[in-house]
């Protein structure tokens, strides 16, 4: 598969079949991320890869999960992540740019990860004092977002954008999601 046919696969996922991630396949992940451009090459990203059963269950607990939907109406017991990849910036080394720098890993974090079948989704709304205590997490790195790591339990479908980017679960549980044309997103030479 090209690059570009993962980008157009990939989708959020947050039901996750109850399967191990194999360890060597997250670290494939945190190194394709270490290698995406950095601004003026400061490289402050920084990953703590949780995979261990009983640190799952924590994490879940310091992420918004539902956005427009409930988490109770998101996944079942069982199908929550089987690993996450917390992505902090080193307050030393940073730059005003920073976020910039994660956003980019995320985005190699979740192809890489793709790549071997397992679906991802980002997340930024964090109980941040929680999960800097469960981790252990020193204060000279912020906690940018955290990448929710499994292998899909779910096959979310893009709908046309009519209005509203709100996603949604039909009755038989396939999520559905919003988005823009390219047409209504696209300009060339200029706006308009």
């Amino acid at each position: 598969m090209s690059v570009y046919e993962t980008i157009l696969k990939r989708r959020s996922i947050r039901c996750y079949k109850n399967t191990k991630i194999p360890y060597e396949v997250l670290e494939k992940c945190v190194n394709a991320a270490r290698l995406a451009p950095s601004a003026q090459n400061r490289q402050p990203c920084e990953f703590i890869v949780v995979d261990r059963e009983d640190l799952l269950y924590k994490v879940f607990d310091t992420l918004g999960w539902g956005g427009y939907i409930k988490t109770e109406e998101i996944l079942s017991a069982g199908e929550e992540a089987k690993a996450y990849i917390v992505l902090l910036i080193n307050e030393n080394t940073g730059s005003n740019r920073s976020e910039f720098d994660t956003g980019i890993a995320a985005g190699y974090i979740t192809l890489a990860a793709l790549e071997h079948g397992i679906g991802s989704c980002c997340f930024a709304s964090i109980n941040q004092k929680e999960l800097r205590q469960i981790l252990n997490i020193p204060d000279t790195h912020r906690i940018a977002m955290v990448i929710a790591l499994g292998y899909p339990n779910e096959s979310p479908v893009i709908e046309e954008f009519t209005g509203s980017t709100n996603y949604w679960r039909d009755g038989e549980g396939t999520l559905h999601v919003p988005k823009r044309k390219l047409a209504d997103i696209l300009h060339r030479n200029g706006y308009g």
